[in-house]
């Protein structure tokens, strides 16, 4: 009896490091050569694949081997030349005009092949685009998000076809795409210090009494929503600075601001002064003014964002009181930022352009490099 169960014993014993012989061993067919250290990870993890054991990324097949493991950026393999996607939302201004020139002129002067659109001011479109560079293979894609969140979704598909992707002067919804993780970096302003200028500057200019109306840019977008904020957290201790309306159907557009103006000039004939989100709205808004009969700069002071030409040929004339500089010519630091991450360096979250101020001090000396 003690002879049999002693034989039981042993057999039990060598099933169990039979067993545990099996769970230890190697996943096969993977293509890693992690050695013991990779098999070591492999039985602490239950089996599950160690890819940090092995230096931590694993190519992607269906990027030609450069998107990065574990949910990381996609690569971009360094060469002399790329081909490259530079989806606009739209060609409604002089800002975007100048935008999409500086990026058009720097691709030709380095040599790279660009593949252009313009969403017109679509979403859907936007997305199709971007849909369209994938198939296309290109090595990297600008984007300008028409609005935070649907682009967001575009981000990430780009992500998972092993595509990196830069956004240029609007920013996608963090909760859903973070940059570092989902796509490279954003490149812009600081777009709520612009509306922190823009108000500090009305306030000096009004004594700190002011009926403001605040015409906003395209609802949803980053620059309309940290304008917002950068402006009314900085009125917001100034008892004088009062707040009539903010209008968000302007859409960065001249004439659509021009339309909102007309309307909310009804509702408020006693406003005495304007923020608008860019000088396209600002301008729209002097022509309402002077249609009902104000003199813009005298009983309406106006400030505005972006510092194209007319802005300041407006400054001149004494109708627009300041903008803010918003720099749209991106193409040399876009190109330079595509370069630097090609070659392995890691980029901030955010890239920030430098921004100029333009007054009565300064619009008649700088208007000759206006865009």
């Amino acid at each position: 009896m003690k002879q049999s169960r002693s034989f039981a014993l042993v057999l039990m014993v060598v099933a169990a490091m039979l067993v545990l012989a099996s769970c230890g061993s190697p996943t096969t067919g993977t293509g890693d050569s992690t050695g013991a250290a990779g098999t070591a990870a492999s039985v602490a993890a239950g089996g599950a694949t160690a890819s940090a054991a092995a230096g931590g990324t694993a190519a992607s097949a269906a990027a030609g081997g450069e998107a990065a493991a574990g949910g990381g950026l996609p690569k971009v393999t360094k060469k002399d030349k790329y081909k490259v996607g530079f989806a606009q939302v739209e060609s409604n201004g002089a800002w975007r005009i100048a935008q999409s020139e500086s990026m058009k002129a720097e691709a030709a002067k380095r040599g790279y092949e660009l593949i252009y659109t313009d969403a017109t001011g679509s979403e859907a479109k936007q997305i199709a685009d971007v849909d369209t560079m994938i198939a296309q293979k290109v090595d990297a894609i600008f984007l300008a998000p028409k609005s935070e969140k649907p682009l967001a979704q575009a981000v990430l598909k780009a992500k998972a076809a092993g595509i990196p992707v830069f956004l240029l002067d609007r920013n996608v919804d963090q909760s859903l795409a973070k940059p570092g993780q989902d796509y490279v970096a954003f490149m812009g302003s600081d777009f709520v210090e612009e509306g922190k200028r823009a108000a500090e500057w009305l306030i000096k200019a009004t004594g700190g009494n002011a009926k403001i109306i605040q015409l906003e840019g395209t609802v949803g977008s980053s620059p309309a929503i940290d304008r917002k904020k950068g402006f009314d957290d900085a009125i917001k201790s100034q008892p004088g600075m009062q707040l009539l309306a903010s209008d968000p159907s302007g859409d960065f557009d001249r004439d659509k601001g021009r339309q909102a103006m007309e309307t909310l000039l009804q509702a408020h004939p006693d406003v005495t002064a304007v923020y608008a989100h860019n000088d396209e709205m600002a301008i729209g808004a002097i022509a309402a003014l002077e249609q009902a009969g104000k003199v813009p700069g005298k009983d309406v002071i106006i400030v505005s964002i972006d510092g194209t030409r007319d802005a300041l040929q407006a400054i001149i004339d004494g109708k627009l009181g300041a903008t803010v500089e918003c720099n749209p010519r991106f193409g040399p630091a876009a190109f330079d930022a595509l370069e630097r991450y090609a070659k392995g360096e890691q980029l901030p979250a955010k890239l920030i352009n430098p921004d100029k101020f333009f007054d009565s001090s300064n619009a008649a000396t700088e208007i000759a490099n206006a865009y």
